[in-house]
């Protein structure tokens, strides 16, 4: 982890790290999602951490949020007491860990009434250099990522096409609740209090719409942010999980590699297939309009590797 100190917490604080996890995990602590961005749930990341290396991994995980875009240059972590909790560990090691990011420039800490803990880091410009250097670093484990994120991301849109189908999902608000506005049209309703903000079509046809309109210099987050979903909205935190673990393991040559234009219309274009086979139900068209969208992403990454 360049940058980075790899030391531990100092000893005399393990056993209240240890008694810290374990009345966490006790509360259910796992069980909420922690939510930023209104929609964008780390949950599936930020997941109770093992005592033994309860600094590292911390560092670790909010490594994996900042580096995946889930909490852009500029914006807000949740609170502490709740990142805390969410990881089973004491707040006294989440500032170290977060001490340590600020200092290798990741995050930056600010006081009073709006202050908090803001990401501040910038992706790397795509450059020639260091694609070289992540082909010398990266290219033997490329079709071993390649293969997973297939399988994760395929698996994801077959799960969540089944459930449009099996649950109603398209006219269903977030608990089931009714829209409460007096104009509000339906479950779908865009307004910023109506409950069926967070339903998972509207936040599909979102993720869609953001990464659709995306600048090139936003681009690959927002791309994130929309492959992701289609794996959180399957309510499964373990195939959400795996569904950043496969990004990450990707992402640095994702960045490494310039946006190109027409890549960028081409992949729009099967990112619409993909929602319109999830919202129509139909499992075996939505894996196969991930698989063929991945195996563009794979020869672009194969292209500029090789």
């Amino acid at each position: 982890m360049p940058g980075l100190a790899r030391r531990p917490p100092p000893a005399r604080r393990a056993g209240h790290h240890g008694s810290r996890v374990g009345s966490d995990r006790r509360r259910g602590a796992s069980a909420k999602a922690v939510l930023v961005n209104g929609d964008v749930d780390l949950g599936g990341i930020l997941r109770p951490v093992r005592t033994g290396n309860a600094f590292e991994e911390t560092v670790e995980r909010l490594l994996i949020v900042i580096k995946l875009g889930l909490v852009p240059r500029g914006d807000r972590f949740p609170p502490e007491r709740e990142l805390a909790a969410r990881l089973g560990i004491s707040r006294l090691t989440l500032r170290e860990a977060i001490r340590e990011l600020s200092q290798a420039g990741y995050v930056e800490s600010r006081r009073g009434r709006f202050g908090g803990t803001f990401c501040v880091y910038t992706p790397p410009a795509p450059s020639v250099t260091e694609i070289a250097r992540l082909a010398m670093r990266d290219g033997d484990r490329l079709a071993d990522a390649l293969i997973f994120r297939y399988a994760v991301e395929t698996g994801a849109a077959d799960m969540l096409a089944q459930r449009f189908t099996e649950a109603g999902l398209p006219g269903q608000a977030r608990g089931g609740e009714a829209c409460p506005g007096p104009d509000c049209p339906g479950p779908d309703c865009p307004g910023p209090d109506c409950p069926a903000e967070n339903a998972p079509r509207a936040v599909l046809l979102r993720r869609l719409a953001d990464v659709s309109g995306a600048t090139p210099a936003d681009y690959r987050r927002l791309d994130t942010l929309f492959h992701l979903s289609i794996a959180e909205l399957t309510g499964s935190r373990l195939l959400a999980e795996a569904a950043a673990d496969a990004r990450l393991r990707l992402n640095d040559l994702l960045n490494a590699i310039p946006v190109l234009k027409p890549n960028i219309a081409h992949a729009a274009s099967q990112h619409v297939a993909i929602v319109n086979a999830i919202l129509a139900g139909d499992a075996e068209a939505a894996r196969r309009a991930v698989a063929e969208h991945l195996a563009g992403t794979g020869a672009l990454l194969r292209g500029f590797l090789t």
